[in-house]
C-alpha cells in the first residue's frame, strides 16, 4: 500500500498543507487555520491518505497547538517539530526559496526521511496553569505600558482614566496570582515539583510556576544541553585577542523561559555564593554584564533540569560529597 507523508505550514491565519509519496510527488492545498478549516483539512485527508499516516508540523505554539491536538484524536501520527532542524534540514537540501507552499513541502520531506517523535497530548493541568501564567504575564506587561503613560500624559482627564485602569489591572493581577497558587497547591504533581524547584536558592512561586508553565515535561529532555537549547540560551559571541565582543544567545527557544530566569539571574549575580564563584571568574576575564547574566541563567538551567530529573530537592553540598563506598 502506498504511504504518504503530510507536512503542515502554520501560520496564524493559513494552513499550507502537502501531501507526499513515495516517489515524492506531492499534492498541495491552503485551509484556514480555525475550526472551520480543520473540518475542510480533515474531509481533503480522508480522501487522499490513510488514517494513520504521518503529519509532521512545526512547533509554533498556539497556532498549532490546536490542530496538533484535532488531527491526534482523528488517529494520525503527529510529530510538532523544532523549527531549527526544520531550518537545517531545508540548508542540507540547498533550497534557497522560501513560501508557505515550499516550506510544507520541505516539511513533508523531513518526516519522510527522518526519525521524528510522536507528538502526544499535554496534561490539562499543565494547559491550564500555562494558561493562567502567560495571562498573568500579559497583564503584567500592560500594568507596565499603563504606568508608563500616566508618567507622559499631559491630560488630567486621560490621567484618571488610566488610574482607574491601573487599579483593575492590580486587582486582576491579585486574582491571577491566587488562581495559580490554588490550581498547583490542587495539582500533586505540580506542587511536588513547585516545591523541589523552590528548593533551589532564589527561586520564588512566581518564577517556578512560569517555570512549570514553560517546561511541560522535563523527561522530553534527555540532557541539560536540550534543555538550554529549548530555552535558546546557547551562547554566540565574537572575540578576538583580548577583545571580548558581548555574548548573545541564539533566540530560537522558549522566549517565555528565557524571561523566568532572567530577574532570578540578575539577582543571584549579586547574593547568590553559589554562583560567586562563576560571576567573579568571569568579571576578571574580562566578559560584559550581559555575557555573565547568561552564563548565570544557565546555571539557573542545569540546576533545574538536576532537581526536576531526579526528583530531589537541591543539595548545593552535592559535588563536594565524597563518593560511597563500594
Amino acid at each position: 500500500m502506498q504511504q504518504e507523508w503530510i507536512g503542515i505550514d502554520v501560520s496564524k491565519a493559513e494552513l499550507a498543507v502537502c501531501v507526499m509519496n513515495e516517489q515524492r510527488e506531492v499534492q498541495q492545498a491552503t485551509f484556514a487555520n480555525g475550526t472551520k478549516g480543520f473540518r475542510s483539512l480533515a474531509n481533503y485527508l480522508k480522501k487522499r491518505v490513510a488514517v494513520g499516516s504521518a503529519v509532521c508540523m512545526e512547533a509554533t505554539g498556539s497556532y498549532g497547538d490546536a490542530l496538533a491536538a484535532y488531527l491526534h484524536e482523528r488517529k494520525y501520527r503527529v510529530s510538532v517539530v523544532n523549527p531549527l532542524r526544520i531550518k537545517h534540514y531545508a540548508e542540507s537540501q540547498l533550497r534557497r526559496n522560501k513560501t508557505d507552499r515550499l516550506d510544507a513541502e520541505i516539511i513533508a520531506d523531513f518526516c519522510r526521511t527522518q526519525d521524528v517523535p510522536q507528538w502526544t497530548p499535554p496534561d490539562p493541568a499543565w494547559v491550564e496553569l500555562r494558561a493562567l501564567v502567560r495571562l498573568l504575564d500579559d497583564l503584567i506587561q500592560m500594568e507596565v505600558q499603563e504606568r508608563q503613560r500616566l508618567q507622559t500624559t499631559p491630560s488630567p482627564t486621560v490621567q484618571a482614566h488610566l488610574q482607574d485602569h491601573l487599579r483593575y489591572l492590580a486587582t486582576q493581577i491579585e486574582q491571577v496570582l491566587a488562581q495559580i497558587k490554588q490550581h498547583i497547591d490542587q495539582d500533586p504533581d505540580l506542587k511536588h515539583q513547585q516545591t523541589l524547584l523552590n528548593s533551589i536558592p532564589g527561586i520564588s512561586d512566581k518564577t517556578s510556576s512560569r517555570l512549570l508553565a514553560e517546561i511541560r515535561d522535563i523527561t522530553a529532555f534527555e540532557t541539560v544541553g536540550q534543555l538550554v537549547a529549548f530555552a535558546g540560551l546557547n551562547p554566540r559571541q565574537r572575540q578576538s585577542g583580548r577583545y571580548r565582543g558581548q555574548v548573545k544567545i541564539s533566540k530560537m527557544g522558549n522566549a517565555a523561559l528565557r524571561a523566568a530566569l532572567f530577574m532570578p539571574a540578575r539577582c543571584a549575580k549579586r547574593h547568590n555564593p553559589l554562583v560567586r564563584d562563576l560571576v567573579m571568574r568571569m568579571e576578571a576575564q574580562g566578559y560584559c554584564p550581559n555575557a555573565v547574566t547568561v552564563a548565570v541563567m544557565r546555571k539557573l538551567l542545569h540546576y533545574v533540569f538536576g532537581v526536576l530529573k531526579s526528583g530531589q530537592p537541591f543539595d548545593p553540598h552535592y559535588l563536594t560529597k565524597p563518593a560511597l563506598p563500594s
